[in-house]
């Protein structure tokens, strides 16, 4: 057609940039510089993927950023994703019915998570992990401020007793010249509401709050990072080829700490976090 009408009539016709078009036919089909940024962005998405395969797009994009330095936006990250059949391997949470509170101790955090500083509202917990065939009882506290592992003790004796209150220990070792009241969120598990928990911290600045019976979602900060805790040591970190379990979860706690995206912070690390806005 080209040999019987004139190149920018044809274009006009067409409403097509005439320079576009002679880029266009100079190519001869090979991908504009879009297109092999997007391929490119696309291949460091699946590397990271191959490391945390429980990593939804959020966050691969933002380990993408952090070590390349590389500046895209998620959507496209999304796309990327969303092309290549990459997607996250944990499972999402399921609700429940809520409970009665307890006597002694109500719920007054009542789902106002907005701590202004560190060690103003901490919450604690105790999941299970198997390791080898054996079950171990892992408990650790965890402030909502920057969503940091304040500190943590595994135990492999069934309804071991030990770890909450050597938590407890380290959490009073670091309120000690602390004026402002900590607040204490647990659940209602046996030993938090035992009368030996609270002889262990009655003369500490520490105001005990706790969830309902059987609502995970009072506490759904520590009942969250619960499962994706597990997930990742399952999925990203194939912790049951470890020989020290023990070692393995002091390892990760230090990597969770310092290292771990989140999406909460704005895909800062909790130490990260906490330092670049000043506390030490």
């Amino acid at each position: 057609m080209s040999k019987k009408y004139p190149i920018y009539l044809l274009c006009q016709e067409m409403n097509v940039n005439r320079p576009g078009y002679y880029k266009w036919k100079a190519r001869k089909g090979l991908k504009n510089q879009y297109e092999r940024d997007r391929d490119l962005l696309t291949d460091l998405l699946r590397e990271v993927h191959a490391r945390y395969r429980s990593y939804g797009y959020h966050r691969l994009a933002a380990v993408v950023r952090r070590e390349t330095g590389w500046l895209f936006s998620d959507n496209l990250a999304h796309k990327c994703c969303k092309y290549a059949g990459i997607h996250s391997r944990a499972r999402r949470y399921r609700y429940r019915k809520t409970g009665e509170e307890n006597i002694i101790y109500p719920n007054l955090v009542r789902n106002h998570w907005d701590a202004n500083r560190p060690l103003e509202i901490v919450v604690s917990d105790m999941t299970c992990l198997k390791h080898n065939g054996r079950q171990y009882e892992w408990t650790y506290l965890l402030d909502t401020y920057n969503n940091e592992i304040l500190s943590h003790h595994l135990t492999s004796r069934p309804g071991d007793r030990r770890p909450y209150f050597s938590c407890l220990k380290d959490l009073k070792k670091k309120i000690e010249e602390q004026t402002t009241p900590l607040v204490l969120h647990t659940d209602q598990g046996s030993v938090y509401s035992s009368r030996a928990f609270l002889e262990a911290h009655k003369d500490c600045n520490i105001i005990r709050s706790m969830s309902r019976a059987g609502t995970p979602t009072d506490n759904p900060i520590i009942e969250s990072i619960n499962g994706w805790i597990k997930a990742e040591m399952r999925i990203d970190f194939d912790y049951w080829k470890e020989d020290n379990i023990f070692d393995f979860v002091d390892r990760y706690v230090n990597y969770y700490n310092n290292q771990r995206p989140a999406y909460a912070l704005k895909y800062k690390s909790p130490v990260q976090y906490r330092t670049e806005l000043g506390f030490g």
